[in-house]
This record gives C-alpha cells, sequence and structure tokens, in this order.
C-alpha cells in the first residue's frame, strides 16, 4: 500500500508541479541539498542554478505513483514530464522538521 507524503514532501512536489521556483527553494533547509545522480547542489543559489537549467526550467511535471516512508526518509516514484528528462523516477527525501535537508534522485 502506498503511504501517505508527508507535509514538507509534498509542499516540494506542489511547487515544482507549479513550476513555483521561490516556493520550491522555500521547501529545503538553508543547507539543503539536491542530489541528482550523484551531482550534489547545496542551498538555494546551488539549487536554483540546477533548477533554473534542469528541472522547473524545463516545466518539470512529477505525477506520484508510489510513496514509501521510513522515519525521515520518503521515497516517492514519480513519472516525470516537461521539456527535459521524461520518464520514471525515484526521489528520496530526507526531512528536518518542517523542511527537505535532501532530495536524491536516481532511475
Amino acid at each position: 500500500m502506498t503511504a501517505e507524503l508527508d507535509t514538507p514532501t509534498r509542499r516540494l512536489l506542489d511547487a515544482a508541479n507549479a513550476n513555483d521556483t521561490d516556493a520550491f527553494l522555500a521547501a529545503f533547509t538553508a543547507d539543503g541539498v539536491v542530489d541528482d545522480w550523484g551531482r550534489e547542489f547545496r542551498g538555494a543559489e546551488a539549487i536554483r542554478g540546477w533548477s533554473d537549467r534542469e528541472f522547473i526550467g524545463k516545466q518539470v511535471t512529477l505525477a506520484v505513483e508510489e510513496v514509501t516512508r521510513d522515519g525521515d526518509e520518503t521515497v516517492v516514484t514519480a513519472a516525470v514530464g516537461g521539456n527535459g528528462f521524461n520518464g520514471p523516477s525515484h526521489f528520496t527525501f530526507r526531512t528536518a522538521g518542517d523542511r527537505i535537508a535532501r532530495m536524491t534522485i536516481r532511475a
């Protein structure tokens, strides 16, 4: 059975699907990290640059297909669409309080 999304992860996914970069960045902790296949982007400025080039800047859409949760980690399987990568991906979100500390993307 698919678990429910936690609030920080839902907030981040909603912002991405709305192509709202400011809300997307606000979902992360101050020292938040995006790990995109081993390439790490730390902090709002680096995450914004990555997102402008490869995520929200490509009008990303994320259709959640499955959610599993274990402690402070939520794994989301999503169908990715937009003008960049299209296909299935797994996103692991690690929370810290009410924000995302780390978003890891893998196939």
